[in-house]
């Protein structure tokens, strides 16, 4: 990768609004929902007039030479990568990024700084702001419960994968024997005090923004604003009429995401001699710790031919790749936030049939948007895939009732109205 020096360039001095928008990475670099929640705010913002930079992040301390914020990739666009990073307090260790960072808000003087994650960056960068910009506004997007739970923050118990309703000093400490209470309280004391520098919290969902404000946030600076998305290409393709149900599942391949629940499913179904029934896996596994790739791998390597694997996507081809099939299920095992592909789903009108938990439960209503099944059930899911093959009529009425996904426009005037807002003091 080549990278240019930072900085080429400072802004107009006439321009009125500027933003830079920030990301615990960069989707030339990882394709998570939340960078790419980010990449398009970015692009948004630069499409209603503001002057607008994008910096993402990089865990790649063996490539770093010189300076820690580079250009790879556009004169708009930055790149911090990390040598090292406090998973535990999400504190940034770098001795160079302090004084790179602030020298950067120095030259753009964004009116906003809008995170869309804490990672990587460390939640020091709030204080960093402040400190050099103190009239700038500071906006975070809260995309998983990472500050409250330790365990990448799932809210997933550590050994028995189970759920975990709240955070507790005690609960954390059986998660997390090598760390004590008062390691839990030192963590959590932390995190807080940096993110009371925060002006305003933005939640995708209720279910997210609940889970903060118990945990101590502050309710009166977190509004409930779902992630701006992709303009729609054009009008959704029509319900499929092929011989078989196809169900598809898009985005990261991971373990809480499900998809071993979907794969016993398959399994179910193909021990029951069902072939009505066509399961097609669009997503990447690649970044997933090695134990993973091997088990996914291996597991393949065994489905029947009902299941396909398809492999990475890019998010321009999501389109196009929904117009193939019936339905998409979401079969996540953790409570999930906001899932960029239920409102994908929404937008191509593809009923969508997930675990009934969390942000997926919040977005999805039972029997209007998509269908519901218990959450890690896989024989349950077996038995909803196999009964919709045979009454499709089902699904079809499901797209007719299906609510659409919240609009680029709309999801991009909100948060501009929180930016006056915020400016004006109002």
């Amino acid at each position: 990768m080549s990278r240019k020096p930072a900085r080429t360039a400072a802004p107009p001095a006439e321009a009125a609004s500027r933003i830079l928008i920030a990301a615990h990475s960069h989707p030339a670099v990882s394709r998570g929902g939340a960078e790419i929640a980010a990449w398009r705010h970015y692009q948004a913002m630069q499409g209603a007039g503001w002057q607008s930079w994008f910096m993402g992040a990089a865990r790649e301390a063996a490539t770093r030479a010189g300076s820690a914020i580079t250009q790879p990739f556009g004169p708009d666009q930055y790149l911090y990568t990390s040598t090292s990073f406090d998973w535990f307090k999400f504190a940034n260790p770098d001795p160079n990024f302090p004084r790179e960072f602030r020298a950067l808000l120095r030259d753009l003087r964004p009116d906003v700084v809008h995170f869309h994650h804490y990672a990587v960056f460390g939640v020091e960068a709030f204080l960093h702001i402040r400190e050099t910009l103190p009239d700038c506004k500071i906006v975070l997007t809260l995309h998983e419960f990472q500050a409250i739970c330790n365990h990448y923050g799932q809210m997933v118990k550590r050994e028995r994968q189970e759920l975990c309703h709240a955070a507790s000093l005690r609960e954390c400490n059986r998660c997390f024997p090598e760390y004590s209470r008062a390691d839990f309280f030192l963590r959590q004391t932390y995190a807080q005090r940096f993110l009371g520098l925060v002006d305003h919290f933005i939640a995708p969902s209720q279910f997210l923004a609940d889970r903060y404000i118990a945990w101590g946030l502050d309710a009166a600076r977190m509004n409930v604003i779902e992630n701006i998305i992709a303009a729609p290409a054009g009008e959704a393709a029509p319900a499929r009429q092929g011989a078989r149900l196809r169900i598809g599942y898009f985005g990261q391949i991971s373990s809480l995401k499900g998809i071993d629940v979907l794969l016993d499913a398959a399994a179910l179904l193909e021990a029951d001699g069902n072939t009505a029934v066509q399961i097609e896996v669009h997503g990447d596994h690649t970044n997933q710790p090695a134990e993973f790739q091997a088990r996914f791998t291996a597991r393949l390597a065994d489905t029947g031919r009902n299941v396909r694997f398809h492999g990475p996507y890019g998010n321009e081809q999501v389109d196009r790749l929904m117009a193939g099939v019936d339905a998409v299920v979401v079969p996540s095992v953790w409570w999930e936030n906001a899932p960029v592909v239920i409102q994908e789903c929404l937008r191509n009108r593809r009923p969508v049939i997930c675990s009934d938990i969390g942000g997926m439960a919040e977005k999805v209503r039972d029997g209007v948007d998509g269908l519901h099944f218990p959450v890690g059930d896989a024989v349950a899911l077996a038995d909803l895939l196999a009964a919709l093959a045979v009454d499709r009529a089902r699904l079809t009425a499901i797209a007719t009732t299906m609510r659409g996904a919240a609009g680029h426009d709309e999801m991009l005037a909100s948060h501009l109205r929180l930016y006056a807002a915020l400016r004006t003091g109002d």
